[in-house]
């Protein structure tokens, strides 16, 4: 039994290196996955500089810190400038002054946002919060560092859908992490407006919430608009503007970035929610193409038997087929001889690998000349 196991056994160190390298696709495309899996065809992800504690390099810098970025990126709610008082690195809401929301206008976001409450006060200082969608959908801010339980309709605390960190109204946050009056505190909000397919809603939206590095809000799925007292319907728009809640008391906020993040329903070559067959049969047959050229253009045979049946699987082609059996018997050769791509111990080793998973999903045969002769 050892000698068996110690066959299937991989080095600690050997995975490392393995993962480390790609190599041939895994499981073949269908009709709800345009890529195979592990694709070496499916786009890199775009690259962007994240370093601690600055925003990401493809970061909106909603205020920096400065009145002047501040000027730039907010007004109060009628286009006018707001009257907040600036320190130095943060400002202050006035209370009376109104609201301030970005002017520009924003849907899928990632955002970051740093505010405190001020010391002192009654029971209701520290009220504000970040609301999305031209103020449709709020995240709670308030002092909410002295929650203590209460059944009475009168108790010292905010209700629990009212405190820091909940979705206003709707849902309490998970865990109550609030730090003393005086104190900064964050939240890294991500934010999923509501979709509609002309009046009929197709997903709710939804917000998570990590609040003074917590979770509080776990894609939290959206019952209608946030307001006080009410249930409300959702709201049909895609973007809107991004507010700061004037609600009487003098909170401060500073470090305000926000990325633009894809709609959940943007993919729809993957299998995910906005999954649409027909445009994975397209971009299937696009990528046949362009494999069926880059087996044309290569000159090592194991490649060229890869890229044609990557071309074969994403669509099935008799004529392609036919280029796969005629480059067996050169494939095979370049394996045995170790030429070429198949000079590495690694590369003749994921090879196999390849084939292997072509026969275990179908597309060979365990007695194919290629499985045999590996």
């Amino acid at each position: 039994m050892k000698s068996i196991l110690k066959k299937f056994i991989v080095p600690a160190a050997a995975v490392a290196a393995l993962g480390a390298v790609a190599e041939p696709s895994g499981d073949r495309p269908d009709s709800t996955h345009a890529w195979a899996v592990h694709d070496p065809n499916r786009p890199d992800p775009v690259k962007v500089d994240a370093q601690p504690g600055k925003a990401p390099s493809d970061a909106i810098i909603l205020f920096d810190g400065t009145e002047e970025n501040f000027r730039k990126n907010w007004n109060d709610q009628k286009g006018n400038q707001t009257k907040w008082k600036f320190a130095e690195g943060f400002v202050t809401c006035v209370p009376g002054s109104g609201s301030a929301q970005t002017v520009e206008s924003f849907a899928d976001c990632q955002m970051h946002i740093e505010w405190k409450t001020p010391e002192g006060g009654d029971k209701s200082f520290g009220n504000s919060g970040v609301l999305f969608l031209d103020g449709l959908y709020e995240v709670q801010i308030l002092e909410s560092s002295n929650v203590q339980p209460s059944r009475s309709p009168w108790k010292e605390a905010n209700y629990a859908d009212g405190q820091a960190g909940a979705v206003y109204g709707q849902n309490p946050p998970i865990v109550q992490p609030c730090r003393k009056p005086g104190e900064w505190q964050t939240y890294d909000i991500v934010f999923h407006p509501p979709i509609y397919d002309g009046k009929r809603l197709v997903d709710p939206g939804s917000m998570t919430v990590f609040f003074n590095g917590v979770l509080v809000q776990d894609s939290f799925p959206f019952q209608g608009h946030t307001g006080w007292r009410r249930r409300l319907p959702h709201a049909n728009k895609s973007a809107g503007k991004i507010v700061l809640q004037n609600h009487s008391s003098p909170v401060s906020f500073r470090n305000i970035w926000l990325r633009k993040i894809p709609s959940r329903f943007a993919d729809t070559v993957n299998g995910g929610l906005g999954l649409k067959m027909g445009d994975v049969a397209a971009l299937r047959h696009k990528l046949a193409g362009e494999s069926l050229a880059q087996a044309n253009e290569t000159k090592d045979a194991v490649e060229k038997y890869i890229h044609l049946w990557e071309s074969h699987c994403y669509e099935p082609n008799r004529e392609t087929a036919a280029k796969i059996k005629a480059t067996e018997p050169d494939c095979i050769a370049a394996y045995k001889a170790k030429k070429g791509s198949m000079a590495s111990k690694h590369r003749r080793d994921a090879f196999v690998r390849f084939v292997d998973m072509l026969v275990s999903s179908g597309w060979l045969t365990k007695h194919s000349p290629i499985k045999k002769a590996l």
